[in-house]
């Protein structure tokens, strides 16, 4: 059982568990996970971990739907940081407890700072990782939201 699943079992929040097999690889792989799954890729969300620079220590988690990149830019200017880029691979395993490819954004090691897509809003459930490769979270996104205390943004590109 990962952090995400404990959390949620811990505050008794109604969810879902779905596993799946897809290979490992690529810029498809969360499409490929919607495709197994039988899900919309915009039902479907990736946790990504950026920070404002390489040599800064501060971090944050931006949760956009698989189908698209994330928007840098805006994701920035909703941090009220100067720029935004993907964080360096093992900052972002550090912080948050997860394997790359595998990060929820629950149970994380440090509370890091959440920008959710507002496209969430659209929707019954969103699915997103359960803090390990093959394993999803269903749930609603206004309990998502609430638990990561997340800021709602336009913050795909």
């Amino acid at each position: 059982m990962t952090p995400a699943i404990q959390l949620l079992k811990k505050q008794k929040i109604p969810f879902q568990i779905h596993e799946y097999e897809v290979e490992m690889s690529g810029p498809g792989y969360g499409n490929a996970v919607a495709a197994y799954l039988g899900r919309p890729e915009e039902q479907l969300f990736k946790t990504l971990i950026i920070t404002p620079d390489s040599q800064h220590p501060k971090l944050a988690m931006a949760i956009v739907p698989v189908a698209f990149n994330l928007d840098l830019k805006a994701v920035a200017k909703v941090l009220r940081w100067k720029k935004a880029q993907m964080s360096d691979q093992q900052k972002a395993q550090k912080a948050t407890g997860y394997v790359v490819g595998g990060i929820s954004p629950l149970g994380q090691k440090q509370r890091l700072p959440a920008v959710l897509d507002q496209s969430c809003s659209r929707l019954t459930t969103m699915l997103f990782s359960a803090g390990k490769r093959g394993l999803q979270i269903e749930m609603a996104p206004d309990d998502l939201i609430k638990l990561i205390n997340a800021q709602l943004a336009d913050i795909q590109g």
